[in-house]
């Protein structure tokens, strides 16, 4: 069976309902015809101009919200690229044939993103259904009255449904600063690492505040030697972000006095037996030194880290895996081994966002990062760490937090 063509244009216009299209800079793109026939305007009119332009506030009503209210709603469409459904609203608009006389209005407002191919949003989709006829509807005498109350518990119920969306916006940006604030406190950019260039990077899960039980470190060591490390606490938000900065204070502390790696793990494992929300924390350490050109590791039930050599053979370092903090009854010791590396490797610690998937094998993500690191391997730190989250992080976002180290040997 043919595939039929589609005109989208027409499609478009013949949409039943009040619909427009508009740019991230609320300007008119297009219209559908019922837009266009009850608003009372052409395309002429509406197309190329600013909407609050062509559709300005009734300036008899000092009490009108509704040109604020659409505005701030469009807006964020298109700060956060997400669907917007607005409180019933009253909206009055100017006769175009009669100037200076305002026609009451009531309607029901959605405003939804259209994506461009870049993941930004496009254009803001705005459907608006006119309900003034049922706001103002009769029910003869007796009914009347009932119909005048209801229509007024109606629109006030709608009010403060409004206002009590615009407290719970407000309250979210206060806390998602506070995230912010937090986040770039407890995981600054690297310091100077001589002539090794590092990279960092951390994407939060998708609906999480920025803030995550993820985190990175490098720590400067005896002998101008160097200590990286990724950690990855179970859960997102406030909570976990608090306890990843308590066990990466502490491991920081650790790696700076402890003779290896794996004694730092154990110092670290039993401060988390203390740490409400650090039980299961996994964590990997690695100490490089740069004299004898070896990397000594130990892994606390974290994925493996990877050594990429210059020739492309990708070398996963999982010969010192132990269960993640906290997770025996008891303390045990720690194993710890090393390898060794030539100058122009590049070393990368990451959490398991980067390449666990619902869906798939863990084996998989880490064959899809193999080969990403084998093609990319002449890349400096930068450009590699954002062809690493390119090549593996979905374009969508996912539903678990990711960080990652890369650093030049």
């Amino acid at each position: 069976m043919r595939k039929p063509l589609i005109d989208y244009v027409a499609v478009f216009r013949a949409l039943p309902g009040m619909v427009a299209l508009l740019t991230p800079d609320l300007i008119y793109a297009d219209a559908n015809d019922d837009f266009l026939r009850l608003a009372g305007r052409t395309r002429e009119q509406l197309l190329g101009r600013y909407i609050f332009d062509v559709f300005p506030e009734n300036p008899n009503d000092p009490a009108a919200a509704g040109m604020r209210e659409t505005r701030e709603s469009m807006l964020r469409v298109v700060a956060t690229g997400e669907r917007d459904t607005m409180a019933l609203l009253r909206y009055d608009i100017e006769d175009p044939r009669r100037p200076g006389v305002w026609r009451e209005h009531y309607w029901s407002p959605v405003n939804a993103p259209v994506h461009g191919p870049d993941g930004q949003v496009a254009l803001v989709v705005h459907r608006v259904e006119e309900v003034t006829e049922l706001i103002h509807a009769r029910g003869g005498t007796n009914g009347g009255a009932r119909a005048r109350v209801l229509e007024a518990e109606l629109y006030t119920r709608a009010r403060e449904l409004q206002e009590v969306n615009e407290r719970l916006r407000q309250a979210h940006a206060h806390e998602r600063e506070v995230a912010l604030a937090l986040q770039a406190a407890m995981l600054p950019a690297p310091g100077p690492t001589g002539p090794h260039a590092a990279a960092v990077r951390y994407r939060p899960a998708v609906g999480a505040l920025n803030v995550c039980g993820d985190w990175y470190d490098l720590v400067d060591l005896p002998g101008d030697n160097l200590a990286v490390a990724v950690g990855d606490v179970v859960g997102h938000g406030l909570a976990a972000a608090c306890t990843m900065g308590q066990l990466r204070s502490a491991l920081s502390a650790a790696c700076r006095v402890a003779d290896g790696p794996a004694q730092a793990l154990e110092a670290l494992g039993l401060y988390a037996r203390f740490v409400e929300g650090a039980e299961a924390t996994t964590v990997v350490t690695t100490f490089i030194d740069w004299d004898s050109h070896t990397i000594t590791y130990s892994c606390a039930g974290h994925p493996p880290p990877v050594l990429v050599h210059e020739d492309g053979i990708v070398t996963f370092l999982d010969q010192a895996t132990d269960p993640p903090l906290a997770a025996r009854p008891e303390h045990l010791p720690r194993p710890q081994t090393h390898t060794g590396f030539t100058e122009g490797a590049t070393l990368v610690l990451y959490t398991d966002g980067l390449i666990e998937r619902r869906d798939e094998d863990i084996y998989t993500g880490l064959a899809r990062l193999a080969a990403s690191l084998t093609h990319h391997r002449h890349s400096a730190p930068e450009p590699l760490a954002d062809a690493l989250l390119a090549d593996l992080l979905p374009t969508t976002g996912t539903s678990d937090d990711a960080a990652l180290i890369v650093l030049r040997l």
